[in-house]
């Protein structure tokens, strides 16, 4: 869940850990809910640790497989150990030297948009793990991700993400939803990371409902298979291309 900030805290953040500072600690500010504060440790760890969506994701995996915001490289890793073929990106340089350090054999830092290069074959299966949709910003830019996915994919691909409907974020008490229908949609929501003394840029994360990513998804050419939900409301999908 890796996104552009000057300077690049996820990244100072993962390295510290990895190098042995387990108490490294980021702190999410975001415009729509209180301060959290983000253990690098999350970040690393192992398939046991994982919620059942992510598990689920790595099982459903095929092919080559590219892992798109990467992080420390946890998913890469567990599909490495299963002699999948991946690739893991993420556009933070801390991230992707820590991957490199971590062992992953083929990790590289991408933009989110970047074509692949001109020598490199398409993958059968794109990973977005971890609210990996949000990546997209905005809903202007999940259409953006959706057609640019479709460059990166072998006919009869897929992605495999997860997002969530934060609808919940608007509840009054009473149970009724507060919701501006002349503003941006409410699952447009801004971030920023502080982490030793510093805060980082703010940056767009969507949370895409079901119902919407579903028409996105039909509009770009793909069909949606919703595999699982947890009790928090964050569900894994498969958009598939034709063949």
């Amino acid at each position: 869940m890796t996104t552009a900030t000057a300077p690049d805290l996820l990244g100072q953040a993962l390295l510290d850990y990895h190098h042995g500072n387990h108490a490294a600690t980021l702190t999410v500010h975001c415009n729509v809910a209180d301060d959290e504060p983000l253990p690098a440790s999350y970040f690393f760890r192992p398939l046991l640790q994982m919620p059942d969506l992510e598990r689920l994701a790595l099982d459903e995996c095929r092919g080559r497989v590219l892992d798109l915001g990467a992080g420390a490289g946890c998913h890469a890793l567990e599909l490495q150990s299963r002699h999948t073929s991946v690739k893991a990106v993420d556009i933070s340089a801390g991230a992707v030297q820590v991957m490199s350090e971590r062992g992953i054999e083929n990790a590289a830092r991408h933009h989110l948009l970047d074509p692949l290069p001109a020598n490199e074959l398409p993958y059968d299966t794109v990973l977005l793990l971890m609210n990996g949709l949000g990546l997209a910003g905005t809903l202007e830019g999940l259409d953006r991700l959706l057609a640019h996915a479709r460059t990166l994919l072998a006919p009869g691909g897929q992605i495999l993400a997860t997002s969530s409907d934060v609808r919940y974020l608007y509840e009054d008490e009473d149970g009724s939803i507060r919701l501006n229908l002349n503003g941006p949609y409410y699952g447009e929501v801004t971030y920023s990371l502080s982490y030793n003394g510093q805060t980082g840029d703010e940056f767009p994360w969507l949370f895409v409902d079901a119902a919407l990513l579903q028409d996105a998804a039909a509009a770009a050419g793909y069909s949606a298979e919703f595999l699982d939900e947890d009790e928090e409301g964050q569900y894994l999908v498969r958009l598939q291309t034709s063949v």
